[in-house]
């Protein structure tokens, strides 16, 4: 019973952080696409802090992991987490967000870390 409750509450945890936009939409970018702090900036046309804390939530939870490479940090959907398999058929029903990594791209801030 007590399992059962636990799963409940991380469900309800989850869905809650999940039910921010901004959230959803990096959690969607990130399942296809590793970004860095900068990337999310330039895409939402927030402060760095803002969009860290965004992530912290979402690591906090385990459900992005960070890599680093050189002198960036790089997150995506951590694909190994035991709820990924509750929240992959959520993220496969929102639209893409590939174009958002598209016009960064054509930008040329896409990976251009300051």
């Amino acid at each position: 019973m007590l399992q059962i409750s636990f799963e409940i509450d991380k469900a309800a945890n989850i869905l809650k952080l999940l039910g921010d936009k901004t959230r959803l939409t990096m959690m969607k970018l990130m399942d296809n696409h590793a970004c860095c702090v900068c990337e999310f900036v330039e895409i939402f046309q927030f402060s760095q802090p803002a969009v860290s804390q965004h992530l912290r939530k979402l690591k906090d939870l385990g459900l992005v992991v960070e890599e680093r490479k050189g002198q960036w940090i790089f997150y995506s959907v951590n694909k190994n987490n035991e709820y990924y398999s509750f929240i992959q058929p959520i993220l496969d029903q929102l639209p893409s967000q590939d174009y958002k990594i598209k016009e960064l791209e054509e930008k040329g801030t896409r990976i251009n870390c300051c």
